[in-house]
Order: C-alpha cells, then structure tokens, then sequence
C-alpha cells in the first residue's frame, strides 16, 4: 500500500489532530480575585492604658488649686487621663491588614489576610503560594 503525502492531506491529519479534545491541566491553587480591602480594626483595651493614665491624671489634677477645687481637680483629672489612656491603648493595638477573597477553580472561595497589598486586583487570575501566604498573578 502507498501513502500519498500531498499537503491537502497533511493539512487534513493536522486539523484532526487539533480537533481531538484537549484536557486542560487542573491547578488546585490557581483562582480568580473576588475581592481585596484594607481593614482597620481598633485594638481591644486591656485596662492597663485607663488605669495609668487615670494615675498620670490624677497626679496632674493635683497640682492645680487647694482646698475643694484642688480634689475637684484631681478626679477630673484621673477620669480624663483614664479616658486618654483608654484610647492611647486601644489605639496603639490597633490591627492593619488586606483581605482577600479569593475564588478558587474548585469553586470554593479562600479568605486571606496580607500585612501588605497583594499583587493581584479584582478579577485578576492568581495562585497562591505556601498555603495562600503568597500569591502570584497568572496571565489571563
């Protein structure tokens, strides 16, 4: 039996040969960007910062007046320095961070937090690294 090698039917098995189904290679850490978002959460008071700004305050309140007004002060002073205190506290506890939503081609949804701006922007296809505590950005 002879094979006739024309280009017509090269053309032929090539076109064939494209047409057979292709099966994609999963990435089961590969997904697309939902959402990302700077969060700022206030920090919790332990208590610490009210007590010693009520002391600072106290001290300070006292070293204004005598008599009735030199007491007078001396508790607004410590419920003021309480209150600063309070704030300072919860202030300097304060938490900063990105969150990032993260759909992955399994169709279940991953949710991260990064002390930086992820590379990736909504929509942006993604895989993430050593358990999602990096992410790379895929071409499209």
């Amino acid at each position: 039996m002879r094979v006739i090698r024309t280009p017509a039917t090269l053309a032929a098995l090539a076109a064939l040969a494209f047409a057979a189904p292709l099966h994609a290679a999963t990435c089961d850490t590969c997904g697309v960007v939902q959402s990302v978002r700077y969060v700022e959460e206030k920090g919790q008071a332990s208590g610490v910062g009210a007590v010693t700004g009520g002391v600072v305050g106290g001290v300070l309140g006292h070293q204004i007046g005598s008599g009735r007004g030199n007491t007078a002060a001396t508790i607004v002073g410590a419920g003021a320095g309480a209150y600063a205190g309070h704030q300072v506290e919860k202030n300097i506890k304060k938490r900063k961070y990105w969150a990032v939503a993260v759909r992955m081609d399994d169709g279940t949804v991953r949710h991260l937090t990064y002390g930086q701006r992820p590379p990736a922007n909504e929509g942006e296809r993604v895989k993430l690294l050593d358990g999602g505590r990096r992410m790379a950005l895929l071409a499209n």
